[in-house]
Parts: C-alpha cells; sequence; structure tokens
C-alpha cells in the first residue's frame, strides 16, 4: 500500500510529463501501481474495506453482549448455540474493529507541581492479616507531590474523626503541610458539591485551616488528578501487604510507618534522587507546624446507664459506679476513651483498634463498688441528739444496733422521738431501768416511760386496795 507522499510523487511526475515506465523506474515501483494511482487521481490512501466472518451476525452480537454483560466468552457460546459459525478470535477482532464494548483510550494529563504546593489524599480497600484473619481494612496514604514523600496508614474502617488522627500524624511525620491537599470527592471532607464547586464540612475546614491548607477536589472521574496517591496503593498491595502478617492493628501501622521510612529513602529514576533529597529542597516552602496543637477527639454525650456502662461504636465502657443515671461527656481520640463529668475526667479507658468492629465490654474494677464490704456510717442525727442529752445512752444505742441487725437507723429515730414527747426524768429512768434487765423492745420501754409519768405526776390516781393494785 503506497502512502499519501509516494502517491503524490507519482501525480506530479505525471503531471510533468513523465511516462508510466519513467515513472515506475524512478520510484522503484510497479508500473500497475502506478497505472492505479494515475487512474484514480487523488493522493489519498483508500480504505481497505474487509469482511468479517462475524458480519453476519452483528444484531445478534450486540444483543448477546448486552444481556451476558459484556463477556465475550459467553456471547460466543450463545452464538455458537444459535447455529452460528464463527470462531472466538474472529468475533473479538470483530468487536474490537467496530469497538463494541470498547471505548476509545484518552490521553492522560501532566500535571506540574512547584514545591510545597500540593499535597494528595486518598483511600484504599486491602485485605489484611491480622491475628490469623484476613481483615477487610482502609489504607489511608497523603503523598507530596514534588518530592513524592509518602506516608501510609491502616485502619478497620476510615470516618472523619480517623480521618483527622491520620491527618494529624501524617502532617507531624512531615513536620509540615503544602498548601493545597487534593482529595477525591469523599463524604468524609465534603459536604456538598464536586470538583471546584465542592465545599467542605465545617469541622474538616476548621481543621485545615489550623494547618494553614485548604481541600479541594478533582473534577468527577478525572482519576488522573491525583495520580500520585493513587498509583501508590497498588505498591502498598504488592509489596507491603504481600506475605505479611500482624498481629495487632499497632503492629500494623508501626510497619506501614517504617514501610514508608523505606519507600521515601529508595531512589527514583524520574526524579534522579530519592524523595528524600528532594524533600530537604522542599521543607522551606511548605506551611510551618502550628506552636500549639490541641488533642483531636470526637465528642459524644452520654447517659450512664443502669449497668453503669456508655456505649461507643458498639463497645460498652465501664463508668464509675456512682455516676449511673447521669449525663456525662465522652471523648473519644486515638489512644483513649475519657469519660468527663463537666470539666473533670472521672475515668480513663486505654483504646485498642483490635476489637473495634465486634461488641464488647470493657470494664475497670475501679469503677466497680466494693464487695463483700459494708460502708462504715456514722453516727446519725438521732443518735447523736440522744448522746448529748445524756452519754450514757451511748451503750443502749449500741444494744440497740446488735439488736436490730441493720435497722437500727429506724429503733433510733423511734427513741428520739420518745425523747422528745415525754419528759426527759422519766424518759432516762426508764431507759435506765429496761438497760438494769436487758430490755431493749421498745414499746415495752415506752410502756415503762408511761408508768414513770403516770407515778410521778398523778400520784392520787394510784388504786388504794390491794388488789385494785394488783390488777
Amino acid at each position: 500500500m503506497l502512502d499519501e507522499a509516494t502517491r503524490t510523487s507519482i501525480l506530479r511526475l505525471h503531471k510533468a510529463g513523465r511516462g508510466v515506465r519513467n515513472i515506475a523506474r524512478a520510484i522503484g515501483i510497479s508500473r500497475d501501481a502506478v497505472k492505479n494511482v494515475i487512474e484514480s487521481g487523488s493522493p489519498t490512501v483508500p480504505r481497505i474495506e474487509r469482511t468479517f466472518k462475524a458480519e453476519e451476525n452483528r444484531e445478534n452480537i450486540l444483543h448477546l453482549y448486552a444481556s451476558c454483560k459484556g463477556n465475550l466468552i459467553r456471547v460466543h457460546e450463545e452464538l455458537l448455540a444459535k447455529g452460528a459459525t464463527v470462531s472466538y478470535q474472529a468475533l473479538t477482532a470483530f468487536c474490537r474493529r467496530h469497538e463494541i464494548g470498547r471505548t476509545p483510550k484518552r490521553p492522560s494529563g501532566r500535571y506540574t507541581f512547584e514545591p510545597g504546593q500540593e499535597m494528595q489524599h486518598d483511600t484504599s480497600p486491602h485485605d489484611v492479616m491480622i491475628a490469623g484473619k484476613l481483615v477487610r481494612a482502609q489504607t489511608a496514604s497523603l503523598v507530596f507531590c514534588y518530592s513524592r514523600m509518602r506516608f501510609v496508614q491502616i485502619y478497620p474502617r476510615f470516618t472523619r474523626i480517623i480521618c483527622k488522627f491520620f491527618m494529624t500524624d501524617a502532617l507531624a511525620y512531615f513536620d509540615g503541610a503544602c498548601g493545597v491537599c487534593m482529595i477525591d470527592n469523599t463524604n468524609v471532607v465534603v459536604l456538598r458539591g464536586t470538583g471546584a464547586t465542592m465545599v467542605p464540612v465545617p469541622e474538616m475546614a476548621s481543621f485545615a485551616e489550623r494547618y494553614g491548607f485548604e481541600w479541594k477536589a478533582h473534577e468527577k472521574g478525572d482519576a488522573n488528578r491525583s495520580a500520585h496517591v493513587e498509583r501508590g496503593f497498588d505498591h502498598i498491595e504488592n509489596n507491603f501487604l504481600a506475605g505479611r502478617q500482624f498481629a495487632t492493628w499497632e503492629e500494623v501501622n508501626e510497619a506501614a510507618r517504617a514501610w514508608s521510612d523505606k519507600v521515601n529513602t529508595k531512589f527514583r529514576r524520574e526524579l534522579s534522587a530519592t524523595s528524600r533529597e528532594i524533600f530537604a529542597a522542599e521543607r522551606r516552602f511548605m506551611k510551618p507546624m502550628p506552636a500549639w496543637v490541641p488533642d483531636v477527639y470526637d465528642l459524644h454525650h452520654r447517659i450512664v446507664d443502669s449497668e453503669g456502662y456508655v456505649q461507643i461504636h458498639g463497645t460498652r465502657y465501664s463508668a464509675p459506679w456512682k455516676m449511673i443515671g447521669r449525663r456525662i461527656e465522652v471523648r473519644e481520640s486515638k489512644t483513649s476513651i475519657e469519660l468527663y463529668d463537666g470539666p473533670r475526667c472521672v475515668g480513663l479507658h486505654l483504646r485498642t483498634w483490635q476489637h473495634i468492629k465486634e461488641r464488647r465490654h470493657v470494664t475497670l474494677l475501679e469503677h466497680r463498688p466494693p464487695r463483700g464490704e459494708r460502708k462504715q456510717q456514722g453516727p446519725t442525727s438521732d443518735e447523736v441528739a440522744l448522746i448529748a442529752c445524756d452519754p450514757q445512752l451511748a451503750g443502749y444505742i449500741d444494744n440497740i444496733k446488735k439488736r436490730e441487725c441493720g435497722r437500727s437507723a429506724i429503733a433510733i429515730r423511734k427513741l428520739h422521738r420518745m425523747l422528745l414527747d415525754y419528759p426527759s426524768d422519766a424518759f432516762l429512768g426508764a431507759v435506765s431501768a429496761a438497760a438494769k434487765y436487758g430490755l431493749f423492745d421498745l414499746d415495752r420501754l415506752e410502756s415503762l416511760i408511761l408508768r414513770n409519768i403516770h407515778d410521778s405526776y398523778f400520784p392520787n390516781l394510784l388504786p388504794q386496795d390491794d388488789n385494785d393494785h394488783e390488777r
């Protein structure tokens, strides 16, 4: 097939009066080829229309491609079942030529970044072997676009507060931030909108303002815009996680930090240096860390239930038993669960990521009342008033406590009421007589008091004869 330049030369020589033989000898092609070009009269290369064996089954192929969800193997099986005589290779060639199920590739963009201009953050799901179990986890990565410095951590899930934990650790690792953090349109950061119209959640915007950067999202479907962070996930899956097993989540992230150090010191051919060497030049363009970084925590308000627990993400944490029924403040940080009663911390639980997806109880012994011990109680106000009236009543009160076995407060209250209701002389005399004979029944004591009152204040009403006296 002659190209357009050769065809143009043939036509130009023919127009100049050269013969077919002369043209063929000069260009080095056959005379028939020269004749064909002269007959066509155009330098345009004619398109060869080839017939495909699958052309007669075009409608069936289009229908089956949709019903078989794009699986050409199934399309070929159904075509054979319908009696078509077409090979699998002929089917795939027909689909390629007519772009059935294929979208034309678009050229990828090339982005250049200045030092300290942009960092990219994203997450990706991966399977991690922890404690002998294959667990689906979320891998978070932050990459500086100029130096390609990378920081990686892995979590059981990725929520807004965990995003803050990760970004705090990452920016502390880099000791600074870039002016822009490019993300995808994740609802962890995005309140509404996509791409250039994205509006971040207010608390995430405040978090970014603290470190001097702003959130930006790439346009929907433009994954190449965050290629630096996206490209690294394949390396994480096939290098860091390949063949590695871990005992705890803490061990996973310690290994991820060490792996990040190793990757950052590796020579990069596209940079002609290591990431750390480029990062040394980038540091002076970065946003410095704030002078004070407050603790990052998520705030919850809970009422301590009847069993003395508060629930956070399915896990129940014990609270001091005296706080049952009260509303307290729970601060969920990366390493602890703190319980606050107003401004005072009343409980602290160390947090572990190991059981974050399991429903469990976490109990501290100091949050439970002592068992098998009675609380030592001081004297009641009734007891104090009785002893103040006559210190000798203390022995009688002690005997009442031993006799009543836990209900002494009621008996002492009744004894104090007798002191208030009856004359003190009659009361004290009756108590002295009762103590002498070991009488601690307060009903019988009250009868003695009434008899003393009768003898002291109504002597003339006593019966005169012996029989009435006996009665």
